[in-house]
């Protein structure tokens, strides 16, 4: 039997590509076969964002594989799939999403210690490619200076 405790799906290209102002954990909302498909740690959030429908949360690009088991009754693998977060998160979100350049993408999907799935969304800003360059060098930096310190 393996230990769900360790699924932690990550989003690397997320924290390069954004910067990252706030971070929300959120319950999602799935069927049967997604959550054994993701306790088989069978999920990827590489483009995945969230948006706002009717006052709800939903997070869009989330692929769960089919769960290999599963029979007729297996889930779509690209679905839109509600999040749930208390209701003054969701009105804070909301508000700061009419600036112009935020959006909120997944940043980590994970399962806590109760074996209910949840997923830690960002408030985050684009970064332009100049951006990028300065986030490389001040990484590398950052290398350099702990590998001399271990020295």
């Amino acid at each position: 039997m393996t230990d769900y405790k360790n699924i932690v799906i990550k989003n690397r290209r997320a924290t390069f590509d954004y910067e990252i102002l706030d971070t929300y954990v959120a319950g999602i909302v799935l069927t049967g076969t997604e959550i054994k498909s993701l306790r088989l740690g069978k999920a990827s959030l590489v483009d995945c964002f969230c948006y706002f429908h009717r006052g709800e949360l939903f997070v869009r690009g989330m692929n769960i594989s089919e769960y290999h088991w599963g029979t007729y009754n297996n889930h779509v693998p690209k679905r839109d799939r509600k999040l749930l977060l208390q209701r003054k998160e969701l009105a804070k979100l909301e508000r700061a999403l009419q600036d112009k350049g935020l959006t909120v993408v997944g940043l980590k999907m994970f399962i806590n210690e109760r074996g209910l799935a949840k997923l830690q969304i960002g408030l985050a800003k684009g970064r332009k490619n100049y951006d990028k360059r300065e986030y490389i060098k001040e990484k590398d930096a950052k290398r350099e200076l702990d590998r001399a310190m271990k020295r």
